[in-house]
């Protein structure tokens, strides 16, 4: 089972346990926030007025991203009218709005940016105290790219579903995929193509999955399904399922058409055992699975 990113852990608590005295200003004064949604600074917040504001790896910069993802000078943010409006300032790896690249873009409220491999979210003026303790907590369970549950919050549901079936009558089953050759895409065509397969994958799996199916992603481009009242050969032909509507359609980039398959292992719970073991068999069928070829699912018999 993966270990807990303690970094994200208390990167949210020190964001969390921030003096709230300027945010309440803020709200009052309807001025708007960037919100930090991934990376070093997640949970960083960034107060935008009539000033221009440079994003970059530079030390000049107004909100400093430090990652080689990221320009010098990558973007910039400026007012525009009531709101703002984000300009590329020719960076190697370019900007995005809502997963498409742009040159000059007019924010509008819940945007999500994309500079290098950070992931920011605009905030317009308004209820900004609300909106910023609400995208705190959808920090705390979710993960921002994809919008299933992280790691920290599926490992903690794991553990639940697996002590309330420990016992009980009803089976509980485990499926853990990854994409295959997902490094390729990312070598290939770049990180934010790798984001776009990612995203298209994860909503394709959505798309065949009950709400109430625990679904989270547990690695970089590792993901997982707990199957709750679902022995072997049913958490087997769900995870065929997932592996069908995956490689169904290429995903689309620029104009770039990825095609993506995944890999699977699947597990069953068996007597007196605990979410680390079970998780660990289905994750070691999930190597058995790329170790005989990729694009299959291996079940533990």
């Amino acid at each position: 089972m993966p270990e807990p990113e303690d970094n994200y852990e208390s990167t949210l608590e020190v964001t969390i346990s921030r003096d709230m005295g300027t945010l309440i200003r803020v709200a009052a004064e309807q001025r708007a926030l960037m919100l930090v949604l991934s990376g070093p600074r997640l949970g960083h917040r960034l107060v935008l007025g009539d000033a221009p504001v440079d994003v970059g790896r530079g030390s000049a910069a107004g909100l400093i991203l430090d990652a080689d993802s990221v320009s010098r000078k990558h973007a910039r943010i400026e007012r525009f009218g009531g709101g703002h409006k984000i300009v590329d300032l020719g960076s190697t790896n370019g900007t995005y709005v809502n997963g498409g690249r742009v040159n000059e873009q007019i924010l509008k409220d819940g945007d999500r940016i994309g500079i290098g491999k950070a992931l920011l979210k605009y905030i317009a003026g308004g209820n900004i105290e609300g909106a910023y303790h609400e995208e705190v907590q959808r920090l705390m369970r979710f993960d921002p790219l994809t919008n299933i549950f992280n790691k920290r919050h599926f490992d903690e549901s794991l553990r639940l579903a697996v002590f309330t079936a420990a016992g009980g009558a009803k089976p509980l089953s485990l499926i853990v995929f990854d994409l295959d050759h997902f490094k390729k895409v990312n070598d290939t065509h770049g990180h934010m193509a790798g984001d776009a397969v990612l995203c298209g994958a994860t909503g394709a799996v959505q798309s065949i999955l009950s709400p109430t199916e625990l679904f989270g992603r547990v690695g970089g481009e590792e993901f997982a399904v707990v199957c709750e009242d679902a022995d072997l050969g049913t958490a087997l032909e769900r995870a065929e399922a997932i592996r069908r509507v995956v490689s169904q359609e290429p995903y689309a980039f620029e104009e770039k058409k990825l095609p993506v398959t995944i890999s699977a292992g699947v597990a069953q719970l068996s007597d007196a055992e605990e979410a680390e073991g079970l998780f660990d068999r289905a994750d070691a069928q999930l190597y058995a699975a790329k170790a005989a070829g990729r694009n299959r699912v291996r079940p533990v018999h």
